[in-house]
């Protein structure tokens, strides 16, 4: 059986965490790189007062940090009680994620598939990377 083209290698497959607030399209992203056998984990971050609660569950060789803006929320999400108050305490609860994260996506005016496409360019990028050696 022939690997899919967006397959991970398996020799080198990373753990990674996706973070960021509600609607930003972790889910959905995830459950696509699980699908294609990457190691994927959503920690739910945006909801704990642990600021490194993806680090303690998670463990990832790899933070995604997907990011999304109020107006945004309310669509995805088909909700009109989704106020800045509300994603300004998101953010707050995700500032450690966001200032460890190796990967940082705004995806407002992004569709799944490009979401798809910039996070797996990012992917490979870090897989075939070569590690810097020590003398």
């Amino acid at each position: 059986m022939e690997e899919p083209d967006d397959a991970p290698p398996k020799r080198s497959c990373p753990r990674i965490a996706i973070v960021g607030p509600c609607g930003a399209g972790k889910s959905t992203l995830g459950n696509w790189l699980r699908a294609i056998g990457y190691d994927c984990h959503e920690p739910a971050q945006e909801h704990s007062g642990v600021p490194d609660m993806w680090r303690r569950f998670s463990r990832p060789d790899a933070l995604i940090y997907l990011d999304v803006t109020v107006e945004t929320v309310a669509v995805r999400l088909r909700r009109n009680d989704w106020t800045d108050d509300v994603l300004a305490e998101q953010h707050r609860r995700l500032q450690h994620a966001r200032a460890h994260c190796d990967y940082y996506l705004l995806t407002d005016d992004l569709t799944p598939e490009q979401i798809q496409k910039q996070v797996l360019a990012f992917l490979k990028m870090l897989i075939y990377r070569p590690k810097s050696s020590t003398s």
